[in-house]
This record gives C-alpha cells, structure tokens and sequence, in this order.
C-alpha cells in the first residue's frame, strides 16, 4: 500500500517540449523564457570534450565518486574534496537530503514562496512544513525564519537568490541567522542562481561553512553553466553528514556524460563570466523598463524577474502568441520571465507594454 504521505500528493506536470508546443500552436518561433534555462547555450568547450570521449567505455559503469570533477571544485572553491557530494541535478541532492535527514512529525521551516522541491521531498518523508511569508519586498524574513524554529525542527531551506522572486539575502545577514540556530538544525543554503549575483563581491554562503557545521550550501551545472541537460548538481556539507549522504546516495547516478561536460563547462570560467554579465546587464534594462511602465516587481539578483501585472494570465497568452513562453501559476497575478537574450528581451518588453497601454 502506498504510504499516505505519498498518497495525498499531486504529480509535477512538466511542460511541453518547445517542438510540441510549437506544433500544438502553430508557432514557426518559440523561445522558452520559463524554466530560467541559460539563453547564451553552454561553453564551446563542452561538445569538444563530449565528441573527444572514448564511446568504447559506454557498457563500462561510470566513476560513480566523480574524481575529476569533485577535484576541480574543491581546488576552485578551495574545499576539503570529501565535503562534496554529486547528485542527478539538485533535484536529487533535495531528495537526498529530505531521506537522510527527516522523519515523521519533523518540521521544515522555508520561505513563502520558494522552490516547491523543498516542500515535495519533506511531505514524502511525512514531515510538517512550517511556512514563513517573505517581506513585502519579496526578501527572506530571516527574523520570522528564526523565530519559527521549534524543538521539532529540523531542517530550514534558504534559496538564495530565491526562486522565484529573485531576490537575494546578503552574507553577513545569513551570518547572523545561522548564529540563531541551534546547531542541531540543519540550515540548507541552496545557491543555484549565485553566479549571477552583483549586489556584493563575495556572495556565497560557502565561507561561512568553517563556523557553522550545521551550513549545507547546494551549487548547480544547469544555469550560469548552462548544463540543464546533463543534470549536475552538488552539495558542500560537514564532512561527518558527507559520509552519511555518500551511504545513502545511489551509486554511479552521474553518467560520464555528465561527468565530461561538466569538467568542460567548469574549466571554462570565461564563458561563466561572459554570460553573467551579459544577464547583469540585460536584468538592468528590465528594472529600468519595469520602472518606467510602473510595473511591481521583487529586485532580481538571479536570472529572472518576478513581477505582477493584472491580467498576468492574459499577457502570458498574449506573448505565447508571439513566440515567448513564460512562467504562471506562482501566484495571483505574478509573471517570472527568465532574462533572454538581448533581441528576446526587448520583444518580450514591447508585447508587455502594448498591453499595459490596452
């Protein structure tokens, strides 16, 4: 029987491929503005290794410790490389986080809204999840994060930037709210979106790591990397709870695909930075184009913006039929549109303001 946590779920319904949807709508032209994918592709670099790759090894299992890749970013990120652990995206670094750490009747605190991952892996576990609104600026509210904190808790998840108002949490406030926390609690800082912060020089929460033993800090290859595909992701923890997830994780869930990309993109750090700025510079252009049309939005530090339009559903319609495929559904009367390329961007600007001029 299946077990009544499981039971009371609803399933993830992804979207259409773009050439279904294209087909569905008779669209010559769809760009997908929805899923925060990297609209710049991925490092040049990463066909030349995948095409170079021996494919006499593909009956052979892969390095399931995925040694090149984990030495890499512990020299990068200057990390002990036994503090790393690999997952199948972060999608599978939630899940086995969720696994090893909850049981029934624990509870999970996390901000309103935030990446519903979170909240799907701890109903699995049958934990309680205790909901914390966001500011009316669309920010973490590290005070109500903290003051929610029961001896039931044990797990807090942090997106930052947040998904999917895309604003961020500066380093010395999740500083102070570690200090909070009891050491029990375990305080996971999901960095998926970091590359693209500018609001300070030195955003990760992976310094802080050093005096909070409690701190997971999640990284991901699908955004600034532009790796959505190959489905890389990892985590930086203690190395005590290191060992325990590598215990629970299934061997051998990064193919050598994934592991041989991944190294490319991660060798290939100028085309990060080029891409970074280039979003940096278009999420610009945004606010300013937002402002002028008086348009509510949250301060985008990610690759996104959310922001609230009435008769959002029809606007989203509207620029479906005009090739642009963008995100609904994540609450009343709130769009989050990925940041394009230039070209797309100021489309995508032209068909809001006709409608706000309608």
């Amino acid at each position: 029987m299946v077990k009544q946590a499981i039971s009371k779920l609803t399933a993830y319904t992804p979207e259409l491929t773009l050439a279904e949807l294209k087909q569905q709508r008779g669209l010559d032209k769809l760009v997908r503005l929805s899923a925060n994918e990297n609209a710049f592709g991925t490092s040049p670099k990463v066909g030349e290794a995948l095409r170079a790759w021996n494919f006499t090894d593909a009956n052979r299992y892969p390095d399931s410790n995925v040694n090149g890749l984990r030495q890499l970013i512990a020299a990068r990120l200057n990390i002990d490389p036994a503090t790393l652990v690999f997952g199948d995206g972060l999608d599978e670094i939630i899940q086995l986080l969720s696994r090893t750490l909850l049981a029934p009747d624990d509870e999970v605190v996390l901000t309103r809204p935030t990446f519903s991952e979170y909240a799907l892996h701890a109903a699995i576990e049958g934990a309680k999840l205790v909901d914390v609104p966001a500011t009316d600026a669309g920010e973490t509210d590290l005070d109500a994060l903290a003051a929610a904190v029961t001896d039931k808790t044990q797990m807090i998840w942090l997106c930052n930037p947040n998904n999917p108002t895309s604003t961020y949490t500066m380093r010395d406030a999740i500083e102070a709210f570690l200090a909070k926390v009891p050491e029990r609690v375990t305080v996971v800082v999901d960095e998926a979106y970091i590359d693209f912060v500018t609001a300070e020089a030195n955003p990760s929460a992976l310094a802080l790591m050093s005096k909070f033993s409690n701190l997971v800090v999640l990284r991901t290859f699908s955004k600034a990397y532009g790796l959505a595909n190959f489905r890389v992701g990892y985590a930086v923890v203690a190395p005590a709870l290191a060992s325990t997830l590598q215990t629970v994780r299934l061997p051998y869930n990064l193919s050598s695909f994934a592991e041989i990309a991944a190294e490319a993109a991660y060798k290939d750090q100028g085309f990060v930075d080029q891409v970074v700025q280039t979003i940096a510079a278009e999420r610009e252009k945004w606010t300013a184009f937002l402002t002028e049309q008086d348009v509510t939005f949250y301060e985008p530090q990610a690759n996104f913006i959310f922001m609230r339009i009435e008769g959002a559903a029809d606007l989203a319609e509207k620029l479906l039929q005009n090739g642009y495929l963008v995100r609904t559904g994540l609450g009343d009367e709130w769009l989050r549109i990925s940041i394009g390329k230039p070209e797309d961007n100021q489309a995508v600007q032209q068909i809001v303001s006709e409608f706000l001029q309608k």
